[in-house]
């Protein structure tokens, strides 16, 4: 396989964990995300909270959660609340409502720090990745190689600008 081409790869792969690692990150606007891994022991065995109910957002801040049986609400109501994420709970004979309180100043500059991180972390796995593939340039006749290791240098660069953007978009989301 072509080096450069498989670099793209490494790169869409990296880019989009990135984003879903970031989804799951808390920020003033409810998402779906932040409950759907929630394991819950219903019947016997355990679920995700989204494989028994139905997720939905009520704007402002408020997640429902409507599960399709009504004897699930209790064990899903017990998960959330031994999940530790924060949430006001409510729960009724139609379902479960979850509030997310209001982030202060020191959380949303933990969470910005956690964005950094991550974002820092898969430019790391970058840079191993073109080291990698440079070291395979190395290998082919001398034009191809310059002609590789710009392209290379291209794709880095335009994989950092999109790292940078994304950390942006999320910082703000955060502070929004």
């Amino acid at each position: 396989m072509d080096p450069l081409k498989e670099m793209e790869n490494v790169m869409k792969e990296i880019i989009a964990f990135v984003k879903e690692e970031f989804s799951k990150i808390r920020s003033n606007r409810p998402t779906t995300k932040l409950v759907e891994h929630i394991k819950v022991d219903y019947m016997g065995s355990e679920m995700q909270v989204n494989h028994i109910a139905t997720l939905s957002i009520n704007p402002p801040r408020d997640i429902v959660i409507s599960p399709w049986d009504k004897n699930a609400i209790p064990p899903i109501t017990k998960a959330i609340e031994s999940s530790d994420l924060g949430f006001g709970i409510s729960a009724d004979s139609s379902g479960i409502r979850l509030t997310m309180p209001e982030l202060t100043i020191e959380r949303k500059n933990d969470l910005s720090r956690i964005v950094k991180s991550i974002a820092e972390e898969n430019r790391i796995k970058m840079r191993g990745q073109r080291d990698r593939i440079m070291k395979a340039l190395n290998e082919l006749p001398e034009d191809e190689k310059f002609r590789g290791k710009d392209g290379v240098q291209k794709m880095v660069d335009k994989f950092n600008a999109d790292i940078d953007s994304l950390v942006e978009s999320k910082i703000e989301e955060l502070n929004g």
